[in-house]
């Protein structure tokens, strides 16, 4: 997989059968890293330093002396799949960047199709991969924005390998238990060979949100305390926050960002050390799990990219959470403080990467905060009780959940909007998933300084994983109908706060599993959502069709 790509640099992931040094090959050079190992797996890092901005090369993959990528054609699964290549940027080009969340692992047949619908990754990989398509059309990067893998709803394939190793019908039961089951499940996420080959040319950027671990992750100190008690959290929390870390942090980071990385300094180090052994993280990673789970202060799994003149900062609203009653809030001190150090001004377009939308349908998110209040024991402890069946319930826990940290990134997103922390940007952007529909919001100009940013949400959910037509038709009918009713109820009680800015859906929402292409025009940007789509039974050939297109001028 090409992970990180900047004007200078480059990173490689791969996965090996076994231990084994790993090499490079692109732009006439070289660059190697030897394997470590986890849980028995084999992985590697490999960064390509000293680049040209604007470079475009083709790039091989070499294991112990032989080439394992680009593989024979009569080996490829897929025939007449171009070479993988590394487009390094440049500072001036305008930005061009996918993004979406939600994909399920299940097979691109007709049965899977019929469930899952057609994977709009898959069907973008297919219409990247025709010979007619121009550099122009490609993106910089994909951002990935959550559930990237279901370890709570898993595949027939995915239940087969659990069944291999244990008792199905013990707790987690067809969840997923430990590291061994997330990597198989990794495994079946990434190996399609259209999609392999995608994720191999096209550079990538990833957050997890609660699929990736299990559904509703870390929604209440309630939910928190119940997970806590059974007897198999542990070894989920640890496989998922380890696995995390291997299969798509590490590839988040620049280089200068691995440097600063206490995993990556135990891999240099004994890099430098010499020390021909393959190094053994197990007991390393399951540590740095458990304590990163039970103190989220001490790392951080936010970053930032620059992508020319703009800037993407992705945000972790899942493991950084207040829980405590008395003052929640989705970021903690720790994170909105690193936060409120990358929300400035002095550059063309702001991208805000958060798997949960940032601004939701009005109506709904009044209903968040009031449910919030509600099961914070506003109006006595036994309502409390049952405000947090009815936040679990109808998932009750997006940024809107969480008022306090809200509040002060909607003030932070219009200080810079206005100019007030440094340039105002073209457009602030935020980049959501998680919610199963797609759709635009824009806070309300009338509101901000006259000059000021326009602040948008863009959503792209799913990938691959629809809601049935009934969920659709209450989800659509939910969003337009409750805006004035939970106006009124908010707007009444003094416990629950106003938004001090205004906002509103200004297009969709649309349910098809898609993914969408932004683009930066100047101070402006173009937006397009594609969806898959099979002709007869040709699976291997799905067409990516535009589903919405939306801009701003």
């Amino acid at each position: 997989m090409l992970r990180y790509v900047g004007e200078t640099s480059a990173t490689v992931w791969v996965q090996t059968r076994d231990r084994a040094t790993v090499r490079v090959r692109a732009f006439d050079r070289e660059w190697s890293q030897p394997t470590f190992t986890v849980h028995g797996y084999h992985y590697a890092l490999v960064v390509l330093d000293g680049l040209e901005p604007g470079a475009v090369g083709d790039y091989e993959v070499h294991i112990d002396g032989e080439r394992v990528w680009p593989e024979p054609v009569a080996d490829q699964g897929y025939p007449g799949l171009p070479p993988s290549r590394i487009r390094t940027l440049r500072h001036t080009e305008p930005t061009r960047m996918a993004f979406g969340s939600c994909r399920t692992s299940v097979p691109h047949d007709a049965d899977g199709n019929r469930t899952n619908g057609v994977d709009a990754l898959r069907s973008f990989a297919y219409h990247l991969s025709r010979p007619d398509r121009t550099d122009a059309e490609w993106p910089h990067l994909v951002c990935f924005l959550g559930d990237q893998v279901y370890a709570d709803d898993t595949s027939d394939e995915m239940q087969e390998f659990i069944a291999s190793r244990r008792d199905i019908d013990e707790p987690p039961g067809e969840e997923l238990k430990d590291y061994v089951e997330y990597a198989h499940l990794y495994r079946l996420a990434w190996s399609d060979p259209l999609n392999r080959w995608l994720l191999s040319t096209l550079p990538s950027a990833m957050i997890f949100d609660d699929h990736d671990i299990r559904d509703d992750w870390n929604t209440s100190a309630d939910w928190q305390r119940e997970m806590n008690a059974t007897p198999w959290w542990h070894g989920r929390i640890v496989g998922g926050l380890a696995s995390y870390w291997v299969y798509q942090h590490a590839g988040n980071l620049s280089p200068e960002e691995l440097a600063e990385d206490e995993i990556w300094q135990r891999i240099s180090a004994h890099v430098s050390s010499g020390d021909d052994r393959e190094l053994d993280l197990t007991d390393v990673l399951d540590t740095f799990a458990e304590r990163v789970d039970r103190h989220p202060d001490t790392y951080r799994w936010s970053y930032s990219r620059d992508l020319g003149e703009s800037r993407l900062v992705v945000v972790d609203s899942r493991a950084a959470r207040v829980l405590e009653p008395s003052r929640r809030s989705i970021l903690d001190d720790y994170e909105m403080e690193w936060l409120e150090g990358q929300l400035t001004g002095d550059i063309d377009h702001l991208f805000i990467g958060t798997s949960l939308p940032f601004l939701i349908a009005p109506g709904i998110h009044d209903l968040e905060a009031i449910n919030e209040a509600w099961s914070s024991g506003a109006w006595g402890k036994p309502w409390g009780k049952v405000g947090e069946k009815v936040r679990r319930m109808v998932d009750l826990e997006h940024w809107a959940a969480f008022q306090k940290g809200f509040a002060h990134v909607l003030d932070l997103v219009v200080a810079v909007a206005e100019g007030k922390r440094g340039r105002r940007p073209g457009t602030i952007t935020f980049l959501s998933g998680d919610v199963h529909n797609s759709y635009v919001c824009e806070l309300d100009p009338a509101q901000l300084a006259p000059g000021s940013s326009r602040v948008l949400q863009l959503v792209c959910s799913p990938i691959r994983n629809p809601l049935s037509r009934v969920v659709r038709a209450m989800h659509a009918l939910a969003a337009r109908w409750m805006a004035r009713p939970m106006r009124l109820v908010a707007g009444a009680s003094s416990k629950v706060p106003d938004p001090a800015y205004r906002w509103s859906v200004t297009e969709g929402p649309w349910f098809d599993n898609n993914i969408a292409i932004l683009e930066v025009r100047g101070e402006g940007l173009a937006v397009e959502w594609q969806k898959g789509e099979v002709v007869g039974e040709l699976y291997d050939e799905p067409h990516a069709r535009e589903v919405a297109h939306f801009a701003v001028q």
